[in-house]
């Protein structure tokens, strides 16, 4: 290709220049750009992506991480892994808070040092649940081992199905959102959403002894409750019937709107909760069904035709 004369390259350049001029216009770029708070970048995905491969080595050891792990060296394995843990999401956590800071006010240096210190002691906190969310997470492994007879042993269940991977990083970053951290705990499910296809917001509320069968398309939303012993099947949804509006019309945030699942509760595939309505203790949910009402303990609603 023969090399451009001087006029088009003059006229290439004034092109660049507008386009320039355009994308940095603050009309263009209202609610857009985000402006960084004392040099911190936004959490970073890849981080993150360790963080939750930590989490998995320290909770299930042996079945993630990249180490050989035995008897003899699982105390030292997990120290070395928490501590790794410690020090990245610390500066996770920090990079969250700084996200959720006013953009239109500098933070002051001493205030960024504060900032880095409720990092690390968030940090330190979410590490010392971690005991707590091993345990409810060993309830789920049964809950899905003892519901699939296709599984040969829980090791396979800790090892393949989704929806541990899922619940996982759905139960530390529910923990993350408790202690009051922004934006991670969303990115965090986010990824396991990509990894499995299992959507949960962080916010839901989800008992002990619970499991997804398949797992593909399920969607649990922000203001969900789901008691203990429950089962869910590919393609179920737990989500909002609508949405109210404030004056201006937009959605009002932060009000319940999802449903309230009891105990010992089957929801079969592709079934569709809305609403912030109550599924009783014991209830069966047929496959394809809609709900968006009440159902009384113990009811049994079926797709007929």
């Amino acid at each position: 290709m023969e090399s451009l004369d001087k006029k088009s390259r003059d006229g290439l350049a004034v092109m660049l220049t507008q386009s320039v001029d355009r994308l940095s216009e603050p009309e263009a770029l209202r609610g857009l750009w985000h402006r960084h708070q004392g040099g911190i970048p936004l959490p970073s995905n890849t981080a993150l992506s360790e963080v939750a491969e930590l989490a998995r080595a320290i909770l299930f050891p042996g079945f993630y991480g990249k180490s050989t792990v035995s008897l003899s060296t699982i105390k030292y394995q997990i120290g070395v892994n928490v501590e790794r843990l410690q020090r990245i999401l610390a500066g996770q956590v920090l990079a969250g808070l700084a996200f959720a800071a006013k953009e239109d006010i500098d933070i002051p240096h001493c205030e960024i040092d504060c900032l880095k210190g409720k990092a690390l002691d968030i940090a330190t906190q979410l590490i010392s649940r971690l005991p707590s969310i091993r345990e409810t997470l060993a309830t789920d492994v049964t809950a899905a081992y003892n519901g699939d007879p296709a599984a040969d042993n829980p090791a396979e269940i800790i090892a393949c199905y989704p929806v541990i991977k899922a619940l996982t990083n759905y139960r530390v970053a529910h923990e993350l959102l408790q202690l009051g951290v922004p934006l991670i705990p969303r990115m965090l499910t986010e990824m396991a959403h990509s990894e499995t296809g299992i959507d949960i917001h962080p916010g839901a509320t989800i008992g002990r002894y619970f499991t997804i069968d398949h797992g593909t398309g399920v969607v649990i939303g922000a203001t969900t409750v789901i008691g203990n012993n429950v089962k869910l099947y590919q393609g179920v949804t737990l989500g909002a019937k609508s949405f109210p509006l404030d004056d201006k019309g937009i959605p009002i945030k932060g009000i319940p709107r999802h449903p309230i699942i009891g105990d010992d509760v089957v929801i079969y595939a592709n079934a569709t909760v809305l609403g912030r309505i109550h599924i009783g203790n014991g209830c069966v949910v047929g496959a394809n069904v809609w709900v968006t009402h009440d159902l009384e303990p113990g009811t049994k609603k079926y797709f007929q035709n």
